[in-house]
């Protein structure tokens, strides 16, 4: 069945399966599990500089914690889905272009 595909698109079977796995999806749960760790970083490194500008101060009340705890757990997911797509567009700009080669698309 897979001589049959690769035979199809004018490839041989080594050339085909070589297509095909370059081009299958990144696994979404690794994707998914990137975010959440590089989301809980920047929250921490939010909360970590906020509270360094307040070091001099009075000590920070329960309430003024929990609202750079809510601040910080608010926008840390898209920070994160941000950082992640620049960092993939970057990654595609200093790829070399590779030549086709005969291996097909």
């Amino acid at each position: 069945m897979l001589e049959e595909r690769a035979r199809s698109s004018g490839l041989t079977l080594s050339e085909w399966v070589r297509d095909v796995l370059l081009a299958a999806p990144v696994e979404p749960s690794a994707e998914a599990g990137s975010e959440v760790v590089l989301a809980e970083l920047l929250a921490l490194r939010s909360l970590f500089l906020n509270l360094s500008f307040r070091a001099d101060k009075s000590p920070l009340t329960e309430a003024e914690l929990r609202g750079l705890i809510e601040r910080a757990d608010a926008t840390k997911l898209e920070r994160a889905r941000e950082r992640l797509q620049a960092a993939r567009a970057a990654s595609k700009e200093t790829q070399p272009e590779v030549e086709d080669g005969g291996m097909g698309s």
